[in-house]
């Protein structure tokens, strides 16, 4: 018995496409990096007829491209410029300027990578020191990291964005996927080039930026690491259900 293959997004990839994952399509054009989310008629389906519908497919590049814009307006960290972001058939493009480099995660030398992170934590500590009242992203959507997304179906966290700090704290910034492939660096230089895929930033407690560039892999626990996800979940939940409790409070 044969297995068939799952299909792609679509069979033809237009000028300049790269690469497409089950999420989104990936362009360089000239100067300009362009990504966008599938279309409906693009989503895979496998062999057992099941469709990946991705999740927050037009939210994520929505608040990448205001947090990229926050971070240029308001700090020197570096990161590419955004030429335009906008909806078009029912696809979210976000065009930004393409970085020449190579990843963090690409250096061979590990002396050369902890060259790269004391730069990286001082950036870091810049975002700590942008702060708000207000957890979420400046685009006014509140995107968890991707590791608590993985353990939960929740998508609508608008919610929260009322809700308050208790005892006068504040929510510094985030990144939310600092790994290593998302820092491009000089690899003649060491220097940080710039800081790419902003899709979860946002102001949340200063736990939710977890140091995933210390090491090669993705933005999640891996071996014997602490995972943290349900304890993020369950801030997210707490905050999502006094809002909930103080809607029920006006409406008696």
């Amino acid at each position: 018995m044969s297995i068939q293959k799952p299909r792609e997004p679509s069979p033809a990839r237009e000028d300049g496409c790269f690469a497409v994952t089950a999420e989104r399509k990936y362009y360089v054009r000239g100067h300009a990096f362009i990504k966008r989310s599938l279309r409906p008629k693009e989503f895979i389906t496998n062999w057992k007829g099941k469709t990946h519908v991705p999740r927050l497919r037009k939210e994520l590049l929505i608040n990448e491209a205001a947090a990229l814009r926050f971070i240029r307006q308001h700090t020197d960290i570096p990161v590419p410029d955004v030429y335009c972001d906008f909806e078009d058939d029912d696809a979210y493009y976000l065009i930004s300027q393409n970085i020449d480099g190579v990843n963090m995660a690409d250096l061979k030398d590990e002396e050369q990578k902890a060259v790269v992170r004391v730069e990286l934590e001082q950036h870091l500590a810049k975002l700590k020191g942008i702060k708000s009242r207000r957890l979420g992203g400046p685009s006014g959507i509140l995107i968890p990291p991707y590791r608590v997304l993985r353990v939960t179906e929740r998508d609508d966290w608008s919610s929260c964005k009322k809700s308050e700090p208790k005892d006068g704290e504040e929510y510094v910034f985030c990144h939310g996927d600092c790994s290593q492939h998302n820092v491009i660096v000089d690899p003649e230089t060491l220097r940080i080039k710039a800081i790419i895929d902003w899709e979860y930033a946002g102001f949340f407690p200063a736990a939710f930026e977890f140091p995933f560039y210390k090491r090669k892999g993705p933005s999640i626990a891996l071996g014997e690491e602490k995972d943290d996800s349900l304890d993020l979940l369950e801030f997210l939940n707490s905050k999502a259900g006094e809002m909930q409790e103080a809607g029920e409070e006006l409406g008696d």
